[in-house]
């Protein structure tokens, strides 16, 4: 590799000079949409626009407006979870990625495309434990990752209460990251990319965007693949309550149907306010900012009944971590101190009288399991339910194949209090598990992070996630269940945790 301090590579708006992360190239805060404020406030993204000279492209770029560790609340907390965050303005001039590469040498690499976490309303692409370095040099891989619209500058449904005019502003945060999908494929082959084999991943929220891409048209043949780390999302929003939504954040306002232009006037931070003072701390109103089913650019439900057509002849990954409601009750009081009448009142609550039906099952199956361990385990099941729906609806619908995972390993970290938590892959999954604090110690780690970032790039690469160091990995179908299970070592198995998955049958799914 050359020692030059910087690369120039040459894209459809003009050229880019990049620098250089551990041993890769490196591009941050590559513009491709145009600011989304004032009177493009609501509607779909438009490319960015075009320049002149050799733009750096060193810096990462702002990140949407939103409430959270990147606005300041609960950052030290973060840190020393899940490593560092980025101090970034928040603004709507906010579209933007950033591209790790071996080499830009034209080699038609497998691309990798981010989609970060923290649901639809917080995050960014440019958090530490994205950095793409590591995966791109030990899997020749070009990664990218990229910042979009969220919350309500992404997801607040106006097209049936303003008309055509605000077509598409139930699902703009998508609709940027279709801009970006794009901009990849007229731009990676630059980077040392394959346009042509393009995989998207993402995790919790990300997870939850990829399973809405599959469901978009206006997605498909952007990408080939798709990953899908704890967040199946079989459901986009309903129209009719993202509109009540809609309606009562303009009633914030003092604002009706008609004012919704006043709307787009109003400065960021206050509407960023307005949409706390909203939503509070009512789920159902904070959940009403996700993708909408608008008919138009999200046809139907992406998994809900069925698969829908768009993610047909696309190769899925899908998975989940044992313990993901481990990483949300880290605060709680009672952890790892939880008494048998705790959890008792505690399931009580969740499950009403089928608590027992339940509990006596978790009982059996974890013998050695403390009341903290069985309520975890409990609080968890939802995610991994979701995803064995999705997956069961993905190998219905025939097609290219699903592959099913489950991530089993416990960290060490703060003596074991995250077991095997929500999150907790993505440091494994990019090849850096020193990344993030809650990985924990061990040499072990480096050997799950070879392993998992393998079996990504060889998804990536081939449809297929298997190869050299991991067991055979069948592909998913609802008479074996075949599931890998991510540990020291990995193995295959058919139907893990089969009685805990039949006992729900009967049950509403539960969140994590």
């Amino acid at each position: 590799m050359s020692e030059d301090k910087s690369v120039v590579v040459e894209t459809s708006l003009g050229a880019l000079a990049g620098g250089r992360e551990q041993e890769v190239l490196v591009f941050r805060g590559i513009p491709y949409g145009a600011p989304t404020d004032g009177e493009h406030r609501f509607k779909p993204p438009s490319p960015a626009a075009a320049w002149t000279g050799v733009r750096e492209a060193n810096k990462f770029g702002a990140v949407c407006p939103q409430t959270g560790s990147l606005a300041g609340t609960n950052r030290l907390a973060d840190e020393k979870t899940i490593g560092p965050l980025p101090d970034l303005p928040l603004t709507e001039d906010c579209l933007s990625l950033n591209v790790w590469t071996p080499a830009s040498d034209r080699a038609k690499r497998p691309v990798l495309f981010w989609l970060h976490g923290r649901g639809f309303a917080q995050g960014s692409g440019s958090e530490g434990w994205y950095s793409g370095a590591k995966l791109a040099e030990s899997g020749d891989v070009v990664v990218v990752t990229i910042n979009h619209r969220l919350n309500v500058f992404g997801y607040l449904h106006l097209a049936d209460i303003a008309g055509e005019e605000f077509a598409g502003s139930g699902v703009a945060g998508m609709l940027d990251a279709v801009l970006a999908l794009e901009w990849v494929r007229d731009n990676i082959a630059g980077f040392g990319g394959d346009p042509d084999n393009v995989t998207i991943f993402g995790e919790s929220g990300g997870g939850a965007k990829v399973s809405t891409l599959l469901g978009m048209p206006k997605a498909q043949g952007l990408f080939h693949r798709a990953v899908i780390q704890s967040g199946p999302g079989l459901q986009g929003q309903d129209p009719g309550r993202a509109s009540e939504y809609a309606l009562k954040l303009l009633g914030h306002f003092n604002l009706g149907a008609k004012d919704v232009r006043q709307l787009q006037n109003v400065p960021s931070a206050e509407l960023v306010a307005g949409m706390t003072a909203t939503t509070g701390r009512d789920l159902g109103s904070a959940m009403a900012l996700r993708p909408v089913v608008d008919g138009l650019y999200l046809p139907a439900h992406p998994f809900d009944p069925v698969a829908a057509p768009p993610s047909v002849q696309v190769p899925v990954m899908i998975g989940t971590n044992k313990d993901e409601s481990a990483l949300f009750a880290a605060g709680d009081p009672k952890r790892r101190k939880l008494s048998e009448e705790d959890l008792l009142k505690r399931l009580e609550r969740m499950l009403g009288d089928r608590r027992d039906e339940v509990l006596a099952v978790y009982r059996r199956e974890r013998p050695d399991a403390t009341p903290w361990d069985l309520y975890i385990g409990i609080r968890s099941e939802g995610t991994r339910l979701r995803s064995i729906q999705l997956a069961e609806r993905k190998a219905a619908a025939g097609g290219a194949p699903v592959f099913m995972y489950l991530f089993t390993f416990e960290s060490n970290a703060m003596g074991g209090l995250f077991k095997a938590a929500h999150a907790l892959e993505i440091p494994f999954v990019f090849n850096n598990p020193d990344i993030a604090p809650f990985t924990g110690s061990g040499d072990e780690r480096y050997q799950l992070a070879q392993s998992m970032s393998s079996a990504w790039v060889n998804f990536a690469r081939n449809g297929d996630p298997n190869g050299p160091g991991l067991p055979q990995w069948p592909a998913y179908d609802a008479d074996k269940r075949a599931t890998m299970l991510f540990n020291v070592p990995c193995a295959v198995e058919n139907d893990p945790r089969r009685a805990e998955r039949e006992v729900w049958k009967d049950q509403p799914v539960l969140g994590i």
